[in-house]
């Protein structure tokens, strides 16, 4: 800016160390030694000059919301990497990737960085989620597999994101990925259930069937199930009961944990897998000792 015959400039120590030296002037020792301690303290330090000489320096500071620690440990437990890329220098990055307890940085980062960062991380193999809210943004979040953009940022970020957050919380990621991961493990979990109920029922109803004509799978009816047709009869009912039970829980969804992947198959394994095995046998044999009691089969 020119006021009054006189050149005023404000920018980052870099840029206004170049526009200094084109009249052979420094940053004074003092006021670099002040920028220092801006960026190792988390802020962002702007330098004022007039004609070629540094006034002073500009302390900014970028107020983290409260609880963004506890949400990347959110993101860290459900197995996901946090990457803040950031245009201020390394040291203010540094210090802000420390306040905010985010994995790992880029600073200084133009826009094909920020590009180049993701196609890294997927020629890796790996999903992408980005979060942005600047026009320098946008080639970055086209690029990502999942862009959310900031409903308070430029139409530029909004058209490039997959998804627009109204409430501009860059943590809104969290609900994303758990609404997801969830109607994956309710799908998987009903999958399982479904097939491993499958295999029972017709373990526990097929030698009562056949038994007559090959007694050796006599051997096989551990349920005792009295005649083939309370077998098929009883069969029938569990499967109609089963499937009403289970319309609650695909409604609802099952619950999701932010814990890892192997241990979440594990555990759907264990509930979903043998609770499929184990609910046919005690659920068809009830059901054929009323049947049977009141002379349905």
């Amino acid at each position: 800016m020119d006021f009054g015959g006189r050149q005023i400039r404000k920018g980052a120590p870099e840029a206004i160390g170049e526009y200094c030296a084109q009249k052979g002037h420094r940053i004074p020792t003092e006021i670099g030694e002040t920028v220092k301690a801006i960026a190792n303290s988390g802020g962002t330090p702007l330098l004022v000059a007039e004609d070629y000489r540094v006034l002073g320096a500009i302390h900014l500071k970028d107020i983290i919301k409260g609880g963004m620690r506890e949400r990347f440990d959110q993101l860290r437990a459900m197995g996901i990497r946090t990457i803040m890329i950031t245009g201020d220098n390394p040291l203010t990055a540094a210090a802000i990737a420390r306040e905010a307890g985010v994995d790992d940085f880029l600073a200084q980062a133009k826009p094909e960085d920020k590009l180049a960062l993701i196609r890294s991380e997927q020629a890796k193999g790996k999903l992408v989620a980005m979060t942005g809210d600047g026009t320098n943004d946008a080639p970055a979040l086209a690029q990502a597999d999942v862009g959310l953009a900031m409903n308070a940022g430029t139409q530029a970020a909004k058209e490039a994101g997959n998804m627009v957050d109204l409430d501009s919380n860059p943590t809104k990621l969290i609900e994303i990925v758990e609404i997801g991961k969830q109607l994956l493990i309710t799908r998987g979990s009903l999958t399982t259930f479904s097939v491993a109920n499958d295999v029972a029922k017709y373990f526990a109803i097929i030698p009562a069937m056949f038994a007559g004509a090959f007694p050796q799978l006599n051997v096989l009816n551990i349920m005792g199930l009295k005649t083939p047709e309370s077998a098929i009869l009883s069969a029938v009912i569990f499967n109609a009961l089963i499937i009403i039970a289970l319309v609650p829980l695909a409604l609802r969804g099952v619950r999701y944990r932010a814990i890892g992947a192997e241990a979440l198959l594990r555990r759907n394994l264990l509930v979903y897998g043998l609770g499929g095995i184990v609910a046919p046998f005690v659920g068809i044999k009830l059901i054929d000792l009323v049947i049977t009691h009141v002379g349905l089969a």
